[in-house]
């Protein structure tokens, strides 16, 4: 594979950390329409989901992505994104509905895996001293 392997958790976490650093900026730049797409969802409170869904996307997926806290920041956005998958993937009757919920469960499944060991040695947990992380 890589006879360099230390990169590797640091490129796991940049691939799980685009997709929420995209959707949080996707929010930004049409509040509005997230917030409709909320309501319409049945949630409550549209605007203070967007904004807690923007702050969750964005903070977690830079923690994410750099490596700080990176176990409880993992954890948060696994369930963030199992609780998106209920909220807003739950017609199972409807196959693209049905794969977005999959993918939802495998992204949460990949974000427990950083959460259990740790950010890797490219980070700044592991620069802290705070990650036990895995080494190769």
């Amino acid at each position: 594979m890589f006879s360099e392997t230390r990169f590797v958790p640091a490129i796991g976490r940049l691939l799980l950390a685009v997709i929420f650093l995209m959707s949080g900026v996707g929010k930004i730049a049409a509040p509005a329409a997230t917030a409709g797409y909320i309501a319409s969802a049945g949630l409550p409170a549209p605007y203070l989901g967007l904004i807690a869904a923007i702050l969750v996307e964005v903070g977690g997926g830079l923690l994410l992505l750099v490596g700080y806290q990176t176990r409880l920041a993992s954890i948060a956005l696994a369930v963030f994104t199992v609780a998106a998958a209920l909220a807003f993937h739950n017609n199972f009757a409807d196959q693209n509905q049905m794969i977005h919920f999959l993918k939802n469960l495998a992204i949460a499944g990949g974000l427990l895996q950083v959460a259990a060991f740790g950010a890797g040695s490219f980070s700044l947990d592991a620069r802290r001293g705070a990650s036990a992380s895995v080494r190769a």
